[in-house]
This record gives structure tokens, sequence and C-alpha cells, in this order.
């Protein structure tokens, strides 16, 4: 590496909590970067809850990260759309941290001609929603979803998310969606415009290679895969590319900062 490391961009789940517990290392990584004062995001798919509500989470597990440090799919999407399209409109399935993106960047939300159809994670997806989505589609509303995760996590076992409700919606109309969460490297480029950092100084911690290592890869940051998630050491070699380096956990890069 040529380049030191000023700028830090982490993964959530797998990477900081699990189940609502910390993970080894991720109270004393977040507080050696407040501490030294290193611009650093906190980036998670899940566009179900609000940096506020996800600030609160990450306290509840003893890890103290400010509401403004925290880029989810849900502000991702907000921010695209609003560039592409500003002061637009759109029908949304999805929870809070979607809508309060949404309205925050200027957006109306309606069910009648809008601009955009949006969906994003909801624990409960509602056929008549679904049914509305795939009709206003159909009449020429662009598909935008805020990120392909197939399948996402509960105590009773995985559930359906986002991706796979895409992927009925595309069958449906025909019209894939635009994805703009990791592995898409736009997500990570807008948390870089968020924190004004630059890819070669900038490092991307994640547990999976498909999102993470991906996305980081891809706008040309430094990548380091932790062992605490979904990606085993075993799983590395299944891939085309590689992270910069694999860790145990997060715990292994305090030193790096």
């Amino acid at each position: 590496m040529t380049d030191r490391i000023e700028n830090w961009l982490t993964d959530m789940d797998g990477v900081l909590v699990h189940e609502g517990s910390a993970l080894p290392g991720a109270p004393e990584f977040i507080a050696r970067l407040t501490e030294l004062e290193r611009p650093y995001l906190v980036l998670t798919n899940n566009s179900i809850f609000t940096p506020r509500d996800l600030a609160a989470r990450l306290a509840a597990s003893g890890i103290s990260v400010p509401e403004e440090r925290i880029w989810t799919s849900a502000l991702a999407t907000a921010t695209f759309v609003s560039q592409q399209m500003p002061g637009g409109s759109a029908y949304v399935i999805g929870e809070a941290g979607l809508t309060t993106a949404l309205h925050e960047a200027g957006y109306i939300l309606t069910d009648t001609r809008p601009d955009y159809v949006i969906l994003g994670e909801t624990r409960t997806y509602s056929f008549s929603a679904i049914t509305k989505a795939i009709r206003l589609i159909a009449a020429g509303a662009r598909f935008i979803a805020t990120n392909p995760d197939s399948t996402g996590p509960s105590q009773e076992g995985p559930l359906p998310a986002t991706g796979a409700v895409a992927a009925m919606v595309t069958k449906a109309t025909g019209r894939t969606p635009y994805f703009v969460g990791k592995p898409n490297p736009v997500m990570i480029r807008a948390a870089l415009n968020r924190i004004d950092a630059h890819s070669e100084n900038t490092a991307m911690v994640g547990d999976r290679m498909d999102t993470d290592v991906l996305a980081g890869m891809e706008a040309g940051l430094r990548t380091y895969l932790v062992l605490t998630g979904s990606t085993r050491v075993e799983d590395v070699e299944k891939y085309p590319y590689r992270p910069s380096e694999v860790g145990d956990s997060i715990a292994d890069l305090i030193d790096l900062i």
C-alpha cells in the first residue's frame, strides 16, 4: 500500500454487530476513529431504518456512532433519484428509512403517475402494493430498488428481501430495476462525497465478498474482509477477485487507523 488510509467505510451487520451484540473490536474501532477524528461512515443495505434508529441500535450494543455517520441504501437511493430527477415523485414500497429519506430529498410520494416505483425493504410486503407497483411500471414508471439482497435474517430464519420481490416484479413486467445499494459502486461514491473523501486513501471493511468487497473494489478502495459475518475464509477462493486483506474481525484493523 502506497497511500495512508485516511477515511474508512465499514459495513454494519456482520462487521460491527450481530443480532444486537457488538462484534469483537467494534466499539474500540469506532472509538479510535472518533478519537483521531478520522472521517468514516457506517454503511448498510438495509433500507428499513432511519440513521437515527440505527444509531440507537448501535448504542444499545455499546458502539457510539452519531446518526450523521450512518449511510443507508435508502439515503443513497434518495440521493440518486433527486440527482436524476430533482423534485420528482415516487410510489414507494418500504419503511420509514426510505420514505423519510425521499421526503427529505424533496420527493412527492404518490400512486398517481409517479416518475419512479421505488422498492425497498419491509417486513410486511403487501400483495396489493406489489400489484400496484407492477401496474405503475407497466404504465411507464421507472423501476428502482434500494438493494439486491434476496434474503434477510430473522430469528426464525431467512426472510424474502428486496431482491426477491424485485425478481417477482421483473417477471411480471419484463423490467429490471436499477439497484442502488451495494455492490453498486454508486452507493460507495455517494458515501465518499458525503465525507469529502478520495478513493485512493479510503478503505472499505465488510463481511461479504459479493457486496462489500465487490463494491469497494469497483470504487477503487482498499478492501478488508472480516470473517465475523457471511463469507468464510474458504469461500474467498471461489470469487474472481480478492480483498486487499482478510482478517478474523475488525479488531485486527484498529492499529491501521
